[in-house]
């Protein structure tokens, strides 16, 4: 196991593993604990009392963040000629379709976020071997898979961000960077957290929201109270 370095003991310290916090007081500790010289990014783990191997409880989802990921997204759109114009306009950082399809048949996958529309699915079938492990593929339940693409470029700009339970049980997802302020890590985590209530399945039985996660990319983990959200 590797040894902790001075800053990381440090910052456990301030952290009692004994305590689940308020979503306000982890947020507050989260920044005074991060001490990375670049801007960490923020993540929340939510562990589920679901079954992901049941389809009657696989949670899935999209949120758009009232303060967006501080991240700078990087968005393919593969459409036609008539949506190009569209689609940059929107904001899309590459657009374009067959010149881009093949870059992704040759391993190219420098991209956060692909969308694309119907007409289109039927190309990216065989690439699903490359886009799946990757999240790129899209997926019309996640809004990436649409007619108007204009909208759905500016969206995933703005914040959103779609969600699935693993197989053991959590959601994982990004919601900002160290840099917010903690009232914006505050509004983003109850956010994720109110939409998963929301999905919550009807053949999930028990406890649902089970633990609760808030984390950057060197911190240690900071629990929060299920209860108290």
């Amino acid at each position: 196991m590797a040894k902790l370095t001075k800053k990381q003991k440090e910052a456990a310290s301030k952290i009692d593993k004994n305590k689940v916090y308020s979503l306000k007081d982890a947020a507050a500790l989260l920044k005074v604990v991060a001490s990375a010289k670049f801007d960490e990014s923020v993540d929340i783990a939510v562990r589920l009392g679901v079954d992901p191997r049941k389809a009657n409880q696989m949670v899935r989802g999209v949120v758009t963040l009232p303060h967006g990921t501080g991240k700078d997204v990087k968005v393919l759109a593969l459409v036609t000629p008539d949506k190009e114009a569209e689609a940059l306009a929107a904001g899309a950082d590459y657009v374009g379709l067959d010149d881009y399809l093949a870059k992704i048949k040759a391993g190219w996958t420098d991209v956060d976020v692909i969308i694309t529309m119907p007409s289109v699915m039927g190309k990216l079938g065989p690439l699903g071997r490359i886009l799946g492990p990757r999240g790129l593929m899209p997926n019309p339940k996640t809004g990436t898979v649409t007619m108007d693409v204009a909208k759905a470029v500016q969206e995933v700009k703005a914040g959103k961000i779609d969600f699935k339970v693993d197989k053991t049980g959590i959601v994982h997802a990004g919601i900002g960077k160290v840099s917010f302020g903690a009232e914006q890590i505050v509004d983003n985590a109850h956010e994720i957290i109110q939409t998963l209530i929301k999905l919550k399945p009807t053949a999930a039985k028990g406890v649902y929201i089970k633990s609760i996660y808030l984390t950057s990319t060197m911190s240690p983990a900071i629990a929060l109270d299920p209860k108290a959200v």
